[in-house]
């Protein structure tokens, strides 16, 4: 399974970006090989609106079946949502703790947007 969190750098001792849709970078760490990719997030992150159902698009061509974040806006929750992504909110550090927490069943799946749209 593929998971992307969003992340302020490249790697897994990266730190989590608390925003989704405008994300520095996208860590997608898949679960059957232990490899990942950082995916650039620029056209998101400096997007004048839209960032959040822009930057879900992205996640569901990338093919991940679920999200790790800090925070997902209204708009950005709804595009997830319908596409199957599950999301889940995390205070994790790196993104190697996020999916550490994950993978020990530590991060609840959101059933709500938890942020107002073009929250900073």
């Amino acid at each position: 399974m593929k998971i992307l969190v969003t992340s302020t750098g490249e790697t897994l001792e990266s730190p989590v970006d608390s925003r989704f849709g405008r994300a520095a970078k996208f860590i997608l760490f898949d679960t059957v090989s232990g490899q990942y990719e950082s995916i650039d997030n620029t056209q998101s992150m400096n997007a004048s609106q839209g960032a959040g159902i822009q930057a879900a698009e992205t996640v569901a061509r990338l093919g991940s079946r679920c999200v790790i974040t800090g925070h997902c806006g209204p708009k950005a929750f709804r595009v997830l949502s319908a596409a199957g992504i599950k999301i889940f909110t995390t205070d994790a550090a790196t993104v190697a703790e996020a999916l550490d927490k994950f993978r020990s069943g530590h991060l609840v799946e959101s059933r709500n947007a938890d942020v107002e749209g073009h929250w900073a």
